[in-house]
């Protein structure tokens, strides 16, 4: 639906028709696809009888939505014509052929989608990846590289526009073909968090931002997990790069079980918190994957061309490293395994960390980077 689609001239506005069903009291997702099952358009479901609609709803939600609209609907009505008005923006109901096949197929496609970008990116493969907003340095690395690879074999990265593994895969699927959706919990006129304000103008402008939410809804806590389902729906499968073992990013891997996609799941080390939820994922059925090839070659797509790279310089403090190894350990120990003194792993700590090379733990703990 764009701001330039002619007015029926009866004044029948189809816009309003849609706001004020998704709006009327006491009538929620499932009341609202039987009538538009039963009815088609919202236009029909406002020019029936009563009787029709009690006999499918109920006397409350019938009397609610035949009840005279509050006129707060027009205002909001007014605002979102002019929101489709700037450039990029767009509104896709369940009457477009340009609605997500996608979102279709899952149990609950929100009805109305406010979308800012390249719609066209919703048509094509994509994957989701998620993870903690609490992000380790090598979980953002990970995210980050298995993104850009993936976008540059043509397919799109959604993700929540979340901290952490949500940022990182967002950066990374800029950086290739596929581009990157970035699926939010508040009106598609907001941004959240604040700090990612740049990011989703560069997704804006380069990929694609998407909301079922009514624009200057502001950040609620519940409207989150119920954005996930969307996240996994616009997906052939989710990757889960970093969760806790009570991480949100396990309510999409299950959503997305229950949609049908593949689940997939970097392992970590045994010692890592962050690493818990994967593990949980992999000994549930998820797919361990190493590699951007490993995903692409279980959802059968095309590897990208290989990209040449930058020859890798050398690495300071190179037998500390191997010291150190993939686990987190604390200075003492490293100490002990390279034989010197505590003060002097403690300052070559300090210089690997500045490189990159190292990130500190909480519990005095260090761990590698790899990139």
């Amino acid at each position: 639906m764009q701001a330039t689609d002619p007015q029926p001239a009866d004044g029948d506005d189809d816009l309003l028709h849609w706001l004020r069903l998704l709006q009327a009291p006491g009538v929620g997702p499932v009341s609202v696809r039987a009538l538009l099952a039963h009815f088609g358009l919202p236009g029909n479901i406002f020019r029936a009888a009563h009787a029709e609609l009690k006999a499918l709803v109920g006397a409350l939600r019938a009397g609610a939505l035949l009840a005279t609209p509050p006129g707060a609907l027009a205002a909001q009505r007014d605002a979102t014509l002019a929101w489709l008005e700037r450039p990029g923006n767009h509104i896709l109901t369940l009457a477009d052929t340009a609605y997500p096949q996608t979102l279709l197929a899952i149990a609950d496609p929100p009805p109305l989608l406010y979308v800012q970008g390249r719609c066209e990116l919703l048509a094509g493969p994509a994957l989701a990846v998620v993870g903690s907003r609490s992000a380790s340095a090598q979980g953002v690395a990970n995210a980050g590289r298995f993104a850009q690879a993936l976008s540059e074999a043509g397919v799109t990265i959604v993700s929540g526009l979340a901290l952490g593994i949500d940022t990182a895969a967002h950066e990374g699927g800029l950086r290739g073909a596929g581009s990157t959706v970035a699926v939010i919990g508040t009106g598609a006129d907001l941004v959240y968090p604040p700090a990612n304000a740049a990011l989703a103008r560069r997704i804006g402008a380069r990929g694609c931002i998407v909301s079922e939410y009514p624009l200057g809804l502001a950040a609620a806590a519940e409207n989150f997990p119920r954005r996930n389902r969307l996240i996994s729906g616009l997906a052939r499968g989710v990757l889960v790069v970093e969760a806790a073992a009570r991480s949100g990013s396990l309510i999409t891997a299950r959503l997305a079980g229950e949609q049908g996609r593949d689940v997939f799941a970097i392992p970590g080390s045994i010692h890592s918190a962050l690493a818990k939820g994967c593990h949980q994922l992999i000994k549930q059925g998820a797919k361990l994957v190493e590699t951007a090839a490993d995903v692409l070659e279980e959802l059968q797509l095309p590897a990208p061309p290989p990209r040449a790279g930058a020859p890798a310089g050398p690495q300071p403090h190179p037998d500390l490293l191997a010291a150190l190894g993939h686990d987190p350990a604390d200075v003492a120990t490293l100490a002990g395994r390279a034989g010197q003194a505590v003060g002097a792993v403690a300052g070559q700590l300090l210089e690997l960390e500045l490189a990159g090379l190292v990130e500190r733990l909480p519990g005095g703990l260090f761990q590698r980077v790899t990139r």
